[in-house]
């Protein structure tokens, strides 16, 4: 199995200002103080998932020196620069788009650089499991996490029949709930935390993207011939701003009817409150 990891790292960690700043925002920070940003603590926990994996990281033309500094082994031409935001829809499809080119039947998982996720064999565990359901089948997977309390500032996978260790159909996302939606939630049951950590085979989501996202894609078959050349960040700097400017979320995965989720217990967070981290933090003392 060709596996490939895609980081996108293009956040600027708003909630966590001044700490993380548009100039360097928390994803390149050592927030939890245990000697590693989040970016490099993500790189190792998939590295332990798959060691023989391509990396590719998603970022802003202005933090690709980070990357340089702290995930030197990338190649240059994996590091994929944003000439500007256009939300994760456009940033994912350049990637994939990237991939297809290069190396057709590859196995994709996406993910966020920010994670806390403590358990590596645990998360290694699940992934392997969703990366090998997707080798064999043209849908999406994506990863859902049980709630813990009525948080509202993740969004929900409503998965009734869901069961940790197997992969089973989504019914729909919910966007993030008001405090007594969440707590309904809660209570009811059979509702994740979208952990954001997305697996789908390279020809899936280019069906995908082509179906519910077709802009994207046609700017992005525009852009195809100058992958791996010398004029492939002109290229991308004139057409990239003029994809629709949209979540991966809205263009693709509340539309298709091909997505799938593994549950799973294992602790997750995305660090986005100065209160997780240092609840995080004490954890580790």
């Amino acid at each position: 199995m060709d596996n490939h990891i895609i980081i996108m790292a293009g956040g600027i960690g708003s909630r966590l200002f001044p700490l993380s700043t548009p100039a360097h925002p928390k994803q390149f920070i050592d927030v939890l103080e245990q000697g590693r940003t989040l970016i490099q603590m993500t790189y190792e926990r998939f590295s332990a998932a798959f060691p023989d994996a391509h990396f590719w990281v998603l970022t802003s033309k202005d933090y690709v020196h980070f990357i340089h500094e702290q995930l030197p082994s990338i190649p240059d031409d994996q590091i994929l620069a944003e000439p500007v935001s256009r939300n994760t829809a456009p940033c994912i499809a350049y990637a994939c788009w990237k991939i297809l080119r290069r190396y057709p039947g590859a196995n994709i998982v996406v993910t966020p650089s920010d994670a806390y996720i403590p358990d590596k064999e645990a998360f290694a565990g699940t992934i392997r499991l969703a990366s090998d359901y997707t080798n064999s089948h043209n849908d999406i997977v994506c990863i859902g996490v049980q709630p813990t309390e009525p948080n509202t500032g993740y969004g929900y996978i409503k998965c009734t029949e869901a069961k940790e260790g197997a992969i089973s159909k989504v019914e729909c996302f919910k966007e993030k709930p008001d405090a007594p939606t969440a707590q309904k939630y809660l209570e009811e049951g059979g509702y994740w935390w979208n952990a954001g950590i997305f697996v789908w085979n390279v020809d899936t989501i280019e069906k995908e993207i082509r179906t519910h996202a077709p802009q994207i894609a046609a700017v992005m078959d525009q852009i195809s011939g100058a992958l791996y050349t010398a004029s492939e960040a002109s290229v991308l700097e004139k057409l990239f701003p003029t994809c629709e400017k949209i979540s991966i979320d809205f263009a693709v995965m509340e539309k298709s009817k091909n997505v799938f989720t593994t549950p799973v217990s294992w602790e997750w967070s995305d660090l986005g409150s100065f209160e997780v981290i240092n609840r995080v933090k004490a954890s580790l003392i």
